[in-house]
């Protein structure tokens, strides 16, 4: 007797574990008060990157162009 409810409470368990429906998708987020400065800030950050990009692109080719011009002038002398 103990031999048959093993294997019935192993397909139960399988069996209930199956079952289960998937998780429900999460909610769509709400439109609220802020949400155009937020997209505002958003924005800004990304401006803000790029202007710090370019700034560094700017500063290494003016490091490399004065590099440049002491090399030179330690030839010339």
């Amino acid at each position: 007797m103990r031999l048959a409810i093993l294997p019935l409470a192993a397909l139960l368990a399988l069996s209930a574990a199956c079952s289960q429906t998937a998780a429900p998708p999460p909610p769509q987020k709400q439109k609220t008060v802020w949400d155009d400065q937020l997209k505002a800030i958003d924005k800004a950050k990304g401006v803000q990157q790029t202007v710090d990009q370019n700034k560094k692109e700017a500063d290494k080719r003016l490091e490399q162009s004065e590099n440049a011009g002491t090399d030179a002038s330690k030839k010339n002398d």
